[in-house]
């Protein structure tokens, strides 16, 4: 029984740590999550705008911009990037970016992934560490694995210049993102956008919004000179929102799970607290009887 007693007291000892682990990893999320929930906010209506902008050119523009981004070509090469975080204990986030990403490798460009077409670009060591096992290495590009290290727009508009300049090039005919869609330290969304050529998010706006945004634009300088200054800029800031999304959604999906782990730590902690005063009460009793009994015996004789 006394060893009992002694394994039960070094579980509740071990809980007890691993829940004041949880509980100071779910304070540095808060405090990280505060910073980069700011950083999303300031720039999600900024790069909302100049996307709806876009939009609204293109969709009144019809087949008149010639822009190099918007070039629709047969789809030859794709590449696919996948914004992940560098580390894990935030629940099911990191699984549920590459499991958006699966979806368009697995289904949309399933016979390019077959021929070797298709090319994973990894952001975060999580989403680099899934598909070094199960995809050549010469299908993942590594170059930005570690882009959170710094996320200054200086340095992860690189990743966008390289995306535009690898579609002007023609190395992909299309590319497209996975990441996380921040709403609240709740809420995440894991989605897939397609990046490139823009002209496709031009046709999701259905014939009442044309309508009802139809303008008559005049354009000084000439419109492709100035459509083909605007929209690498549209695309940096766009690049820009996916990466601090994730950044903020991988803070509050560790946030909540560390705050679940901590709700769990305290029920098993008041289960094994349980399991050790049953035990004490059983070798006490124990105990008692033993002595109860052992007074009997001398009496008796």
């Amino acid at each position: 029984m006394g060893a009992n007693l002694k394994e039960v007291r070094e579980r509740i000892s071990s809980v007890k740590n691993t829940q004041q682990i949880t509980k100071a990893m779910k304070m540095v999320s808060a405090a990280k999550l505060r910073r980069a929930q700011q950083a999303i906010t300031r720039l999600r209506p900024y790069a909302e705008k100049q996307n709806a902008m876009l939009k609204n050119i293109l969709a009144n523009l019809g087949g008149e911009a010639n822009i190099s981004f918007g070039k629709e070509r047969e789809l030859k090469n794709v590449c696919i990037v996948v914004v992940t975080s560098n580390r894990g204990l935030c629940g099911a986030f990191n699984s549920n970016v590459i499991k958006a990403a699966e979806r368009l490798i697995n289904g949309k460009y399933a016979a390019l992934r077959d021929s070797g077409n298709l090319k994973v670009l990894c952001i975060g060591k999580k989403g680099y560490d899934y598909y070094k096992k199960r995809i050549p290495a010469d299908s993942i590009i590594t170059d930005y694995v570690a882009l959170f290290d710094d996320l200054s727009f200086d340095n992860v508009s690189q990743v966008a210049k390289y995306l535009m300049k690898s579609f002007e090039d023609e190395t992909y005919d299309a590319i497209e993102v996975a990441y996380g869609k921040f709403k609240n330290a709740a809420t995440q969304f894991m989605i897939s956008e397609q990046y490139l050529p823009v002209t496709q998010a031009a046709s999701l706006i259905d014939e009442e919004e044309k309508l009802e945004s139809k303008a008559n634009y005049i354009f000084e300088p000439g419109m492709e000179k100035l459509l083909n200054q605007l929209v690498p800029s549209i695309l940096q800031s766009s690049f820009q929102k996916y990466v601090l999304d994730t950044h903020a959604s991988e803070h509050g999906a560790r946030m909540t799970a560390m705050d679940k782990a901590s709700e769990n730590a305290e029920e098993l902690l008041k289960e094994l607290k349980l399991s050790y005063n049953k035990a004490r009460q059983e070798a006490i009793t124990k105990e008692i009887l033993e002595i109860v009994g052992g007074a009997a015996a001398l009496e008796g004789g």
